[in-house]
């Protein structure tokens, strides 16, 4: 069992900034890949980024390029997704996910691949 939790959502005005934390229970937090994913409502679940354990890869949606950064600090057991220029478009509830088999596809995308998610933080973009 491996505990995820978000924290740092709440509601910004476009073009604001936000740093979501995804704080995990376990001790083996560097052996996994971690991903961030979305959900708006009346959509399907987003994949937002991911990132290896070794941190040496990073992948992202083509919404958020330029714009998100995903790092983590396996020391504090930690994963965060940094949100600049913020846009309405962005609101959504924020998730955080852990991958043990790390085959690669979790972190370019594939939902599926995670093990683990978190409950979940809001994100509020106001124009």
């Amino acid at each position: 069992q491996v505990q995820l939790v978000e924290s740092g959502g709440g509601l910004v005005q476009a073009g604001g900034s936000l740093r979501l934390s995804c704080a995990a229970s376990t001790r083996t937090f560097s052996s996994y890949d971690m991903g961030w994913f979305r959900q708006a409502p009346g959509k399907e679940r987003e994949f937002v980024a991911g990132i290896s354990w070794t941190a040496r890869s990073t992948y992202y949606a083509d919404s958020v390029k330029g714009r998100f950064t995903i790092s983590r600090d396996n020391a504090k057991n930690t994963v965060y997704l940094q949100m600049n220029s913020l846009k309405p478009e962005d609101t959504a509830v924020y998730y955080c996910a852990a991958d043990a088999a790390r085959t690669g596809r979790g972190i370019r995308g594939a939902a599926n691949e995670y093990d683990y998610w978190g409950q979940g933080t809001q994100v509020t973009v106001s124009s």
